[in-house]
């Protein structure tokens, strides 16, 4: 399932004041949802047990350089094209 159709079918809960204040997720999507992160957290422990410590640190050093450049984007574009 794609980022574009679980929000098709999530619903929007809003205030008073129509200010957008939480959201609803089917169950369904919900599950699908916690087994693709944890597939995706088991993996991505085997990938970082296989890593370099010096690596990791390497990579961590390099994301701080670019926050701080402003080389940064925003979490719209980051999601686009992810399944979940």
């Amino acid at each position: 399932m794609t980022i574009g159709e679980v929000r098709e079918l999530v619903q929007y809960v809003t205030n008073a004041h129509g200010e957008t204040t939480g959201v609803l997720v089917p169950l369904k999507v919900w599950e699908d949802i916690l087994k693709s992160w944890q597939v995706f957290a088991l993996e991505l422990g085997k990938v970082d047990e296989a890593e370099p410590k010096e690596q990791i640190l390497a990579d961590l050093q390099d994301s701080l350089r670019q926050v701080k450049a402003g080389q940064t984007f925003p979490i719209s574009e980051l999601w686009d094209g992810i399944d979940v």
